[in-house]
C-alpha cells in the first residue's frame, strides 16, 4: 500500500506535509519522498529508503532544506516516488498509488507505438510511476492524460500531481478502491489518503472524491476537471486491516467497524451453538484487538491481553526484506504475560489468515507459555485469491494461501472447483477445511467471519465493496 499527503496554500507548506505524510507511516515501509514548489526555486524533491529507519528520521531537517507554497509527500511499499517530470504539459511532480498488472504490455506499447523511452529503473524494472506519467503526457491536458492512463491500466491507479501553477491535481482510481480526502483551513487546502492526518493539523473535512473523479486544488479552492461516477468497489481490507483506528472511509470509522465486526462474529457463534468456553478473548495486536473487544462485549467472555507487541524498534512485522526474517521478527515482537496464559483456554482473534506462517508462530508461543488450549477466529472470511488490485496478499500466489494449500491436500485440483463450499462453515467441505487447519496449526477450534457478516459490519452495500480476495468476484 502507499499513503500520500499534499498541501497548496499561501504559506510555506513543508511543515504540514512533513507531519501529514508521517501520519501515513502505517501504509508503507519501503520508501518515502517529498516534492515541493516555490516560485523562487521551482520544483524540488527528496526521496529516502525507509526500510530500516522511519519517515520522521529520514526526513529530519527537510524544513531547512526545502520550501514551497505547494508540497506533496508519499510513503510507499512500491517504487520510489514522487518523480519530477518535464513534458509538453509542463513540469510536475507525480505519485501513483495502486498496482499495474500489465506493465510489460504498456511498456511495449509505449516504446514501439509511441516511440518513447523510460529511464527510471527500480529494482531492475521500470518505475511504474514514470510509466503512468508517460501515458499522461500523450494527451492535451493532465486530466485527459490521467483518464487515458487509467483506461490503459489493468489494476488500480490513484494519481496525485503537484504542478508549477502551485496546484495539486488529484484523481481517485476508477473503481474507488482507495480513498482521496480533501481538507480546508485558513492556510489553504490539502489532499490526503487519511483524513485524520489533516484534522490533527487544523484542517476541516471539505470533500471526498468519487470514484474516477479528477479535481484541481489551489490555495483558493477546488474545481472538478472530470466528473466521477457512482459505481464503487472500495477495498474491504481498509476496515479489517489497513486502516488506522481513527480513519473513516465513506463515512464508516475503522475502529467502530471492528467492534461491530467482532460482535457479529460472536452473535453467529451464539446462534450456531459453536461458542467454546474459554478463560479469555484476546486480539492479535494491533488490528485484531478491537475485533476481540467486540467479541468479548457480545459474549461477556473476559477480554485480556495475554501477549503484548513490542514495537519501539519493529513497528511492522513485514519490514525486513526476507520472509525468514519477517517471521522471526513477528515472533520476537510478541511478549507473553505468562500469568494470563498458563493453564488457560484462550481464544485469539486476528484480522485475517493469509499464509498462516505468523499464525503458527503465535499458536506455538502460546502453548510454549503454558496455554491449555488455543482457539482462533479470523475477522474476515477465508482468503481464497491473491489480491489483483492492491498490495494485500499481493506477493502471495494463490497456491501459497493457507486455504488453497489445504484444499489441494484434501481434494487436489478438483477441490478448487468448490471454493464457495470450502468458504461456508455449514458445508461438509467447509467443515473439513477448518478441521484440517486446526490439525495443521494445533488449534482447539477455528472459525471465520462470513462475507455477509463483514458487509454488515462495514455497513455499505455489497455491490460497493471489493470482495475479490474471498469470492474471486471483480
Amino acid at each position: 500500500m502507499s499513503g500520500f499527503f499534499g498541501v497548496v496554500g499561501n504559506e510555506d507548506a513543508l511543515s504540514d506535509v512533513f507531519f501529514g505524510t508521517d501520519y501515513h507511516s502505517h501504509l508503507g515501509t519501503k520508501s518515502a519522498g517529498i516534492a515541493a514548489f516555490s516560485k523562487q526555486i521551482g520544483l524540488q524533491r527528496k526521496i529516502h529508503n525507509i526500510n530500516n529507519a522511519p519517515f520522521r528520521t529520514q526526513f529530519d531537517g527537510i524544513l531547512e532544506n526545502m520550501s514551497g507554497t505547494g508540497a506533496l509527500g508519499t510513503i510507499n511499499d512500491s517504487d520510489p516516488q514522487p518523480l519530477l517530470v518535464s513534458s509538453k504539459l509542463g513540469r510536475y511532480a507525480i505519485a501513483v498509488v495502486g498496482i499495474i498488472n500489465n506493465v510489460d504490455e504498456l511498456v511495449k506499447y509505449y516504446v514501439e507505438e509511441c516511440a518513447g523511452q523510460l529511464n527510471a529503473i527500480s529494482g531492475g524494472g521500470v518505475n511504474t510511476t514514470e510509466l503512468v506519467a508517460a501515458f499522461i503526457n500523450q494527451k492535451a491536458s493532465i486530466s485527459e492524460g490521467i483518464r487515458y492512463a487509467q483506461d490503459m491500466i489493468k489494476g488500480t491507479a490513484l494519481v496525485i500531481i503537484l504542478t508549477e501553477n502551485n496546484s495539486i491535481i488529484a484523481a481517485r482510481d476508477k473503481f474507488g478502491r482507495l480513498p482521496v480526502h480533501v481538507g480546508k483551513s485558513e492556510r489553504g487546502f490539502c489532499v490526503s489518503f487519511e483524513h485524520f492526518a489533516y484534522e490533527k493539523l487544523g484542517y476541516e473535512n471539505y470533500y471526498e472524491l468519487m470514484p474516477a473523479e479528477i479535481v484541481e486544488i489551489t490555495a483558493d479552492g477546488m474545481k472538478t476537471l472530470s466528473e466521477g461516477n457512482k459505481e464503487m468497489c472500495i477495498c474491504s481490507f481498509l476496515w479489517s486491516y489497513y486502516g488506522f483506528p481513527t480513519s473513516s472511509y465513506e463515512g464508516v470509522n475503522v475502529e467502530v467497524m471492528r467492534y461491530r465486526n467482532g460482535e457479529i462474529m460472536a452473535e453467529n457463534e451464539i446462534n450456531n451453538g459453536t461458542l467454546p468456553h474459554v478463560d479469555c478473548v484476546a486480539g492479535v495486536p494491533d488490528s485484531g484487538t478491537p475485533h476481540a473487544i467486540g467479541f468479548s462485549n457480545k459474549t461477556h467472555l473476559p477480554f485480556a491481553r495475554p501477549f503484548i507487541k513490542y514495537t519501539p524498534t519493529w513497528p511492522r512485522s513485514f519490514m525486513p526484506s526476507s520472509q525468514k526474517e519477517r517471521n522471526r521478527i513477528a515472533k520476537m515482537k510478541q511478549i507473553p504475560v505468562n500469568e494470563l496464559i498458563r493453564d488457560k483456554e484462550i481464544m485469539f482473534i486476528d484480522d485475517s489468515i493469509v499464509r498462516g506462517t505468523q499464525l503458527r508462530e503465535t499458536v506455538e508461543f502460546l502453548y510454549e507459555s503454558g496455554a491449555k488450549a488455543v482457539h482462533m477466529r479470523s475477522a474476515c472470511p477465508p482468503i481464497m485469491y491473491g489480491c489483483k488490485f492492491l498490495n494485500f496478499s499481493r506477493s502471495t500466489g494463490d497456491m501459497d494461501l493457507l486455504t488453497r494449500n489445504i484444499i489441494m491436500k484434501l481434494e487436489g485440483e478438483q477441490g478448487l472447483q468448490h471454493i464457495d463450499e470450502y468458504s461456508d462453515s455449514t458445508t461438509e467441505r467447509g467443515k473439513n477445511l477448518r478441521k484440517a487447519i486446526c490439525e495443521k496449526l494445533h488449534l482447539a477450534s477455528l472459525e471465520f467471519q462470513t462475507l455477509e457478516g463483514l458487509q454488515k459490519a462495514i455497513g455499505l452495500p455489497m455491490c460497493k465493496l471489493c470482495t475479490y480476495c474471498w469470492n474471486g468476484k471483480e
